[in-house]
């Protein structure tokens, strides 16, 4: 019986022996990671400078009533476009209504006494020549009349001040525009001067940007500028500097600088965040680069170079002219028309095998090499 179970041993080794070599395992395929790829474009850092700013009217006003008063109704909100004449809001008039009778009121005496010291008047004037009063009793008159005659022109111009503050208790708009803030509620008790609205008067929109001491002269030197806005950076309007703030901001130690937009569209709404670019002398030679683009080698800058015909990746030293908030300004190693990995530069080694990738924001895709003719 042992010797029956040695012999089936002895035969069921080499058949697990064998089985074990059938299932050896396979290397693992090779990997070739993904990269973002963006082309160089001759000339693309044409831009000297980019600035981010805030579309800004370029008349904007307070609107407040002139006298004070408790608001009844209030015909327009935030954001509606108003025409010149239109009316914004009114006040109680019962308030300004009184004031107007009263003033009538005071004009009506002042004019009854005005009559009656100008009828006392020419009667003494009378009885001097006949000489039955003296000369002191008709200068007394005259005085008389006089005063009432200064009453009678005060009451008159008070009743034109009540008159025109009835009509102040309707807060009209001075200008066509875009009303920009509401500062009052109806029923609410205001003071005259008391801003109710802002209203931002038609015309050419601007850019409001601020600029540091050391840059002001990038602005002289700029032979283009351009706005694009953030919602729609493929858009460049002309544009031109207006104002530059002749003082420093004490806080920020920037200068304010007014860009006036020409030729806007009804794409350009207030409030939108916008870029000024300044085209500069010298620039159109240089190239501009994303910022995760770069790499250190050492301490000498470079990029990783990629080749559509082997797909692998290079190291390459470069010269860089300027850091710039849109990018890296590179003036020499690059040509326009190569291909460039524009992120995750510090995960690659020379001569690595990459594939574009294909997905996301901002990717660019290198055309396929041309099959060869057999």
């Amino acid at each position: 019986m042992i010797a029956l179970m040695l012999h089936r041993c002895v035969i069921l080794v080499p058949v697990l022996l064998l089985a074990a070599g059938c299932t050896r395992q396979e290397p693992p395929p090779v990997v070739i990671p993904p990269v973002q790829l963006v082309q160089i474009k001759a000339g693309g850092a044409g831009t000297a400078a980019v600035f981010a700013g805030e579309v800004k009217p370029r008349h904007e006003a307070d609107l407040a009533f002139r006298i004070g008063g408790k608001i009844v109704a209030r015909s327009v909100d935030i954001g509606a476009r108003v025409r010149k004449g239109q009316v914004l809001a009114r006040l109680d008039p019962a308030d300004v209504g009184l004031q107007a009778e009263a003033a009538q009121s005071a004009v009506a005496a002042a004019d009854a006494e005005h009559t009656f010291a100008k009828a006392e008047y020419e009667r003494y004037q009378n009885l001097f020549r006949e000489k039955f009063v003296s000369a002191s009793a008709l200068e007394q008159k005259r005085n008389v009349f006089n005063a009432a005659r200064a009453r009678l022109d005060q009451a008159r111009a008070q009743l034109s001040v009540t008159q025109n503050q009835a009509t102040y208790a309707a807060l009209v708009a001075p200008d066509s525009g875009v009303i920009t803030a509401v500062a009052a509620e109806a029923g609410q008790v205001v003071g005259a001067g008391q801003a109710i609205f802002k209203l931002a008067r038609d015309g050419e929109p601007e850019v409001a940007i601020s600029v540091p001491e050391n840059r002001l002269q990038e602005l002289e030197r700029a032979q283009e500028i351009g706005v694009f806005l953030w919602a729609s950076p493929q858009k460049v309007y002309p544009a031109r500097v207006r104002e530059i703030s002749p003082a420093v901001d004490p806080v920020t130690r920037t200068f304010a600088v007014r860009v006036s937009i020409q030729g806007a569209d009804p794409a350009v709404q207030l409030g939108m965040t916008a870029n000024v670019g300044l085209r500069g002398t010298g620039a159109a030679t240089a190239v501009l680069i994303p910022l995760p683009a770069l790499y250190r080698q050492g301490s000498a800058p470079a990029v990783w170079v990629y080749d559509p015909q082997s797909h692998q990746v290079s190291l390459r030293p470069v010269t860089v002219a300027q850091y710039r908030e849109d990018g890296i300004v590179v003036a020499a190693g690059l040509a326009g028309g190569e291909w460039i990995v524009a992120a995750g530069v510090h995960k690659l080694q020379p001569g690595q095998t990459v594939r574009p990738y294909e997905g996301g924001v901002g990717a660019e895709t290198p055309p396929r090499p041309a099959p060869a003719k057999s």
